[in-house]
C-alpha cells in the first residue's frame, strides 16, 4: 500500500483540503475512491502535467482532477483538485506547490 499524505504549504495553507471540503456528497466519495486506488497502486488514470506533478482524472460530473507529486515508490503528496474548467491555472498552482514541497524538503 501506497501512503498519501496533504501538502500543507509555507504559510499553513492546504490546497487539496480547501478543495476537497467545497465538494458535494458524490463527489467527495468519488474522489476518495480514486484516492484509495491510488493508495493501491493503480495510476491507470494519471499522466504526468510536467514538472513532477501528475493529474488523476476522474470521469465524474465535470470532470474532476487530483494534483499530487510522488516520493518514489512509497508516498503520493496532495497538491490540490479541480475540475477540468480550471484546470491549466490548476496544473500551475501545484507545480509551483511541488516545487515549494522540494525546495522545503531539503
Amino acid at each position: 500500500m501506497i501512503e498519501s499524505a496533504e501538502y500543507i504549504d509555507a504559510n499553513g495553507r492546504n490546497s487539496y483540503a480547501r478543495w476537497f471540503n467545497r465538494l458535494n456528497d458524490q463527489a467527495s466519495a468519488r474522489v476518495s475512491e480514486a484516492l484509495f486506488r491510488m493508495e493501491q497502486g493503480n495510476f491507470s488514470n494519471a499522466k504526468s502535467v510536467g514538472g513532477g506533478v501528475f493529474e488523476y482524472r476522474i470521469d465524474f460530473g465535470p470532470g474532476y482532477r487530483i494534483y499530487f507529486g510522488r516520493e518514489g515508490d512509497v508516498l503520493i503528496i496532495l497538491l490540490g483538485g479541480s475540475t477540468k474548467r480550471r484546470q491549466q491555472w490548476d496544473i500551475e498552482t501545484a507545480r509551483q506547490l511541488w516545487r515549494e514541497y522540494k525546495r522545503r524538503k531539503r
